[in-house]
């Protein structure tokens, strides 16, 4: 497939040069002298990726974006910068930042029950909440102690549950009821039926529905032209959609599943260049730069953890990286997964779309950006040599490996034209075999883990034990 959709340069020498690196700089955890790292080619091609959509933000500006592969393959067509990608749960990042504004507004506050602005529907608290009230800050911080992680979609002609269904789990709901499984405060559990009622909470205190209320108080203000919460978009977003793959890249059973879940992210279909303003929106309001989307104040609210040992603020995960803090947010639908980052500082960032329910590409291409672009302590890696075995050596540990416990549980060891690689037999992923010692071994894709293979007296492999991480798991050598 073509990897580059064709796009005329428009960037100067010094940034083609740097998204020339990031095309050829993809790593996982492992780094092999004299060997170059993955393509981004390569890995489309490995993990089976239709398209994908990258954008990078540096000095609080939108430094690049490119488009790659197919958003459709029956059609050939490619994807562009402009082209819609499902954006799943990074829109709840985009919903807090709009509730965020209408507390700012005084209409909504943080800490008061949750039941004093909804006016369509009051939420039914019960003994499992043990007398205490949810407030749009345990919503928003995922620590509500709600029920429905996340939202499974439905198929293009099916019938369609409103709001109030959705929060109900009544017909034709396909998810549960939204309620309290323990106290409010107590600890963190992601709730995407949490971000449901505040939506709900959105619609009753504005009057707007929840896609004109963005639109009108994010979307516009933010510059973010090509983002939309219509099930199907029309108008000049109609022929821009992207289809949605499995992981396999084969099709769901449709162009994409239909989710009228909103707040949640789930609903939102958006570009990469688009989130990257939200991103840049978000940075600047930290930064202390006036006019901005939130008031500096309440960016930084935005961006703390409610309690001591939570990583998550206001729609955004908090994570530290080389002594740099990030917020931070991925998303999986059926079909699409994506992924963002932005510095708290500096206004550095990155945002990756692809139309696949794959999860580890995104964060290649992300550890490619931030070792190009000088993210110090951002994506570790081992540094690792690679000796030659001779073809006979290699062919010593051709075979089927058995872990203990399944029939199923096994993985094959194969060699093709000189190499060695570790098959799954499931999905047919094939890995290759470094070694750095006559039984030591390691693959780029197994994360911090190495393979150390066993002999017996006679030289005969018997099987090998997976090291790394705390754990220690043998597979023998069966056939």
């Amino acid at each position: 497939m073509p990897v580059n959709a064709q796009q005329p340069p428009r960037y100067p020498s010094r940034v083609e040069e740097q998204i020339k690196q990031v095309e050829h700089s993809l790593f996982s955890w492992v780094r092999i002298k004299g060997k170059p790292d993955w393509t981004i080619a390569e890995r489309m091609a490995f993990y089976k990726i239709n398209g994908l959509s990258l954008a990078v933000i540096k000095d609080y500006k939108i430094e690049w974006t490119k488009a790659y592969g197919w958003a459709d393959t029956a059609e050939r067509r490619p994807v562009t910068p402009t082209t819609l990608f499902q954006a799943a749960s990074i829109g709840k990042s985009l919903h807090a930042l709009g509730c965020l504004k209408l507390v700012e507004e005084g209409k909504i506050s943080l800490d008061a029950d949750i039941n004093d602005y909804l006016r369509s529907w009051q939420f039914p608290y019960d003994t499992a909440s043990q007398n205490q009230k949810i407030s749009l800050s345990r919503l928003l911080s995922h620590s509500a102690g709600l029920s429905v992680h996340g939202y499974d979609g439905y198929k293009v002609g099916a019938a369609l549950p409103n709001l109030i269904q959705i929060v109900n789990g009544k017909s034709p709901a396909n998810s549960p009821a939204v309620r309290s499984e323990f106290a409010p405060g107590l600890k963190f559990q992601y709730s995407g039926g949490g971000y449901e009622i505040s939506e709900l909470m959105v619609e009753d205190q504005t009057g707007l529905s929840y896609g004109e209320y963005m639109q009108k108080r994010v979307f516009g203000p933010l510059k973010m032209r090509n983002s939309t919460y219509e099930l199907v978009p029309s108008g000049r977003f109609k022929m821009r959609l992207a289809t949605a793959y499995r992981s396999d890249g084969q099709s769901i059973g449709s162009k994409y599943h239909l989710y009228p879940e909103k707040a949640c992210g789930a609903g939102l279909w958006s570009t990469a260049e688009d989130i990257a303003r939200f991103v840049i929106g978000v940075q600047l309001a930290l930064k202390g730069e006036p006019d901005q989307i939130l008031s500096t104040q309440m960016a930084r609210q935005m961006v703390s953890p409610p309690g001591p040992d939570s990583t998550y603020g206001y729609g955004v995960f908090l994570e530290k990286r080389g002594g740099v803090s990030f917020f931070h947010h991925s998303g999986l639908n059926e079909g699409f997964s994506s992924q963002y980052y932005g510095s708290m500082e500096g206004g550095n960032g990155v945002v990756v779309l692809v139309n696949s329910d794959n999860t580890r590409f995104a964060q290649e291409v992300i550890n490619s950006v931030a070792t190009v672009y000088g993210w110090k302590g951002f994506a570790p890696f081992s540094q690792k040599t690679a000796i030659a075995l001779s073809e006979e050596e290699l062919s010593k540990f051709v075979g089927k490996y058995q872990f203990k416990g399944n029939p199923e549980d096994f993985v094959l060891v194969v060699l093709k034209k000189g190499t060695l690689y570790l098959k799954d037999h499931q999905n047919g992923t094939e890995s290759e075999i470094f070694f750095s010692s006559p039984t030591d071994s390691y693959m780029r894709e197994a994360r911090w883990v190495d393979q150390v293979f066993s002999k017996d007296k006679a030289g005969k492999i018997t099987g090998f034990h997976i090291i790394g991480g705390g754990m220690k798991q043998w597979a023998a050598k069966v056939e």
